[in-house]
């Protein structure tokens, strides 16, 4: 018995009549209701702490949009993993990132003899 078996036997919906509400119908901007709750749920792009965006301009960091990219793909990694501090580095640049907020905490771009604290886990890529 497959779900829509299930959910159809308990809403009293034959199968093949009226689709029910969480089907993938998508609305009007052309994502499925999946979409949206995924969107929901976890933001795609990291976003930057006071504290943060202050280092970035004292530091002169500008992050190229493949930069930021990676930047959101290791953390989309750090959270699958469950981390909840974790050093990111993308080429030469350090971010420690809040992953439940997803925010970007601190920036570094001088890590040679660099010290990082209070991390859970590391995404290098």
């Amino acid at each position: 018995m497959n779900i829509d078996q299930i959910r159809n036997s308990y809403l009293g919906t034959p199968m093949g009549d009226n689709k029910s509400r969480t089907d993938t119908k998508a609305d009007e901007s052309g994502r499925s209701f999946g979409e949206y709750l995924s969107d929901l749920s976890t933001e795609k792009n990291v976003r930057f702490s006071k504290h943060a965006s202050q280092r970035l301009d004292s530091r002169q960091i500008e992050l190229s949009e493949e930069q930021r990219n990676r930047l959101n793909e290791a953390t989309g990694k750090a959270r699958d993993k469950g981390l909840k501090e974790s050093l990111v580095m993308v080429d030469n640049l350090a971010f420690i990132v809040n992953i439940k907020n997803n925010t970007v905490v601190t920036a570094v771009n001088d890590t040679e003899k660099s010290v990082f604290t209070n991390i859970d886990g590391a995404i290098i890529g």
